[in-house]
């Protein structure tokens, strides 16, 4: 039987190297709206992250999300996200 591979990413925020299924995914969708995707299906350009405030917070800090989505993203979005993630994380 043949072993199926893992895809890997790495958290934008802390650039830990983990499987796809760890990572929350925040998308830019065509309209250039940004947003998380819990279900990792949404169309748009995506960028991995763990489900922890702390890597988002540090992400912001770097400003990984600008890098990986070329485009300055608001102080809002980021505010948007975070309390997004704190209540999926409870």
């Amino acid at each position: 039987m043949k072993k199926r591979k893992i895809p890997l990413r790495k958290c934008v925020g802390c650039n830990e190297q983990k499987s796809k299924k760890e990572f929350i995914r925040i998308v830019k969708n065509k309209e250039g709206d940004i947003s998380i995707d819990f279900t990792s299906k949404a169309h748009g350009r995506g960028a991995y992250i763990c489900p922890s405030i702390d890597c988002l917070k540090a992400a912001q800090k770097k400003k990984s999300l600008n890098r990986a989505f070329e485009k300055e993203i608001p102080k809002e979005i980021y505010e948007r996200l975070i309390e997004e993630l704190s209540k999926n994380e409870g």
